[in-house]
This record gives structure tokens, sequence and C-alpha cells, in this order.
């Protein structure tokens, strides 16, 4: 178990340092320094020692990758990508170029994300699961093929129409919940229930489909036909054989949500005004931080191959044909 982590982890640094990488020169590709200075200045009339001061209270007066100006070692330590990008590798996520800590915001931020995207997981499995096991329980039937079109409906509405349905019908007419806003505590909750709601609605027909076909293609196997044989209700193989087989492709989907539980979802916490990592992300991507745009981008790599790990341990617990060498 042991050695089978340690080469995950091992294989996870190159993964890592090709992501910062390409970050780094997709960013500047098309935004110089000079660029991001006039931007951030956003006077009309902007002067080049104005940019050049600029430059320098944020470190980025030096090259990007190589120095010809210092000796030894200094030549790469003394870049804009060693100062900017490499610190990563320690989490040390440095100044926004706004002067924020990037570190403080994001463990401040990850807070509202969590009590957004945790609950939207959680009920969100357990109704698209649900839903798509009714729906082979009553395969063949017009409940099956009512539901199939119902997931496809569902599926080809954009999130947005979802987000200002809910809005405007929960929120505006009926008045049951704010339509956004955030308060910290327990008073989040009620700004929360329609965001999660909708968060819930809007992944059902996709969810709900693909679950539905794991379900078949387990339904058909040899071991249900067993389990039917010896007299089992449709409902027991269901439950006790058909999921506990689909385990694994539920779990390999699953650790897809896993960076999201963290960094939030852009667009609901865009819409909610929910200030979560997901709205400082926008926010960043707008104002052009190349410092926070880094280090969110750094950072949803590293919860993702966290949970392909996890996943992979997770697969000898559901799974005893699965192993670690």
């Amino acid at each position: 178990m042991f050695a089978y982590i340690s080469r995950r982890i091992l294989y996870a640094i190159p993964i890592l340092i090709g992501v910062n990488l390409l970050t780094f020169a997709l960013y500047f590709l098309v935004n110089s320094p000079d660029d991001m200075a006039r931007m951030h200045l956003g006077a009309k009339y902007i002067t080049q020692e104005g940019i050049d001061k600029w430059k320098t209270e944020r470190g980025y007066d030096k090259p990007l990758f190589y120095n010809e100006t210092e000796q030894s070692y200094k030549k790469l330590s003394n870049t804009i990508f060693y100062n900017k990008s490499v610190k990563l590798f320690l989490f040390d996520f440095g100044n926004a170029d706004n002067g924020r800590n990037i570190g403080f915001d994001i463990s401040e931020r990850m807070w509202a994300s969590l009590a957004y995207a945790i609950p939207v997981f959680l009920v969100g499995m357990l109704v698209y699961i649900s839903f798509a096991l009714l729906l082979v329980f009553f395969r063949a039937t017009y409940v099956d093929l009512w539901g199939v079109v119902l997931c496809v409906v569902m599926m080809s509405i954009s999130a947005i129409i979802y987000i200002i349905a809910g809005q405007y019908l929960i929120g505006k007419i009926l008045l049951l919940v704010p339509i956004s806003g955030y308060e910290p505590g327990f008073s989040a909750v009620k700004f929360l229930i329609l965001p999660v709601v909708i968060g819930i609605v809007a992944g059902l027909g996709s969810s709900a489909r693909w679950y539905r076909t794991i379900f078949l293609e387990e339904i058909n196997r040899d071991y249900v036909r067993t389990a039917r044989a010896k007299g089992l209700s449709e409902l027991r193989v269901l439950f006790s054989h058909v999921l506990k087989n689909a385990m694994i492709p539920i779990l390999t989907g699953a650790v897809v949500a896993i960076p999201l539980l963290f960094m939030g979802s852009l667009l609901m916490e865009s819409f909610f005004g929910i200030p979560g990592l997901g709205s400082y992300t926008i926010d960043a991507i707008r104002s052009q931080d190349f410092a926070i745009v880094r280090a969110m981008v750094f950072l949803g790599s590293v919860l993702y191959i966290v949970g392909l790990v996890l996943t992979d341990i997770s697969y000898t617990f559901v799974d005893p044909r699965v192993r670690l060498n």
C-alpha cells in the first residue's frame, strides 16, 4: 500500500510541473508585464516611470525564465517564474497583484465554497443514483421511457436558465429565500438553499442518465441472473448486487467533483454572490491578476491528483478483485 501511494505521488510531480509551466507560458503569451501594469494602473496617460515602479513593487521587473545579468544559480532563481511559480510547490502562494495575501484569502473563502459544494455533492449523488435505480427497476416501461426523455431535456437546458428561473420563481415571486447574498455562520443556510437546489436540479439529467447506463450494463451480467434464480427480489438484486458492483465507475465519476468541493462553482458563486473560491477566481480573471489565477490552477491540479489517489485506494474496499501491488 505504501509503495503504491508513493509511486502515485511521484507520478504527480511531473504533472504539476507541466501544469505550472503551461499556465505560466500561456498567461505571459497573452500579457506582458508592461501590459499588466497599464491595465492595473488604469490611467489614461501612464508614464514609463509609473509602469517600472508598478513592476518593481510586484516583482515583475525581472526576466521570465533566465536572468543573464546574474551569476551561477541566480540566473534561474532571480526570475519571475522562480519567484511566482516555483514557490507554489511549498504552497507559498505569495501576494496578489492588489497586495492581498492569497493564502489568507483562500483560507477565508474556502468555507463558503465547501458550504455550497458539499450539500450539492452528497445530496446530488443520492438523488441521481436513486432516480437512476428507479428507471432501471421500471426498465422497458413508460416510466423508464419518459424518465430518459426528461433526462435528455434537462441536460439540454443551460445551467444559466435554471439559475435565472430559480431566482425569479423561488426568490422573487414566492419570496421563499433571498435571490443572492451571503452571511457567515448559520445565517448562510437561507442563502445557500436556492443555489444548492438549483445545482442538484441542473445536474440531474446528465448524471442520472449516466448512472442508468452503468446499472443497465450490470443488470444483464451472469451474477444478476444467478441472484434472481436464487429467488432474490428485484429490489434486493438492485441494491445488494448491482449497486455494489457498479461502485468503481461511480467512484471514478465522483473524483471529478473533489476539486469542486474546495474550488467551488464559478457560475453559481458569481450569480448568487457567494464569496467562495469560484467567485474569487472569476474576479481574478476579470482583473487579469496572474498571481491568483496561477495559485488557483495549481491548487485545483493538486486536489484532482489527490482525488485520483484516494479513488484508486477506495477501489480495494468496494471490489476485492482489485489489489494494490
